[in-house]
């Protein structure tokens, strides 16, 4: 499936869109030294947050999709070196506005979900 959203995001940063099915899509993420939060390796969440947003807003796949809310939680850190994968299902696809369930994995472990509502505008927010 072509992707309709979000064509100039830093895949190396938000991650590298593995699967876009009409209402779902999946994303994997290789967590870098360049995310680290500190000297222990721990992987910074915003990276995560990112990660699980771009999912989402590829889920909906409209040019015009922009993140309205988010009810997140961290389930278990991450570390350089992970390679995380989020899964993404729009489960309400109305016309304007879109309920996303995303979980992101470590290998089969579960390392943060998340609701994100999921807004698409008539025409382009910045316009």
């Amino acid at each position: 499936m072509k992707i309709d959203t979000h064509e100039s995001i830093e895949r190396s940063l938000c991650g590298e869109p593995i699967k876009i099915e009409k209402g779902c899509s999946e994303v994997r993420l290789e967590c870098t030294e360049n995310m680290a939060a500190d000297s222990s390796g721990l992987i910074h969440g915003g990276f995560i947050f990112g990660l699980a947003d771009y999912a989402a807003m590829l889920a909906v796949n409209h040019p015009n999709v922009v993140l309205g809310s988010a009810k997140t939680r961290f389930l278990s850190p991450s570390r350089i070196g992970d390679v995380l994968t989020a899964k993404a299902k729009d489960t309400t696809p109305e016309e304007h506005k879109h309920l996303v369930q995303v979980e992101v994995f470590c290998n089969e472990e579960k390392v943060f979900t998340g609701s994100f509502t999921c807004i698409v505008t008539k025409k382009h927010i910045l316009s």
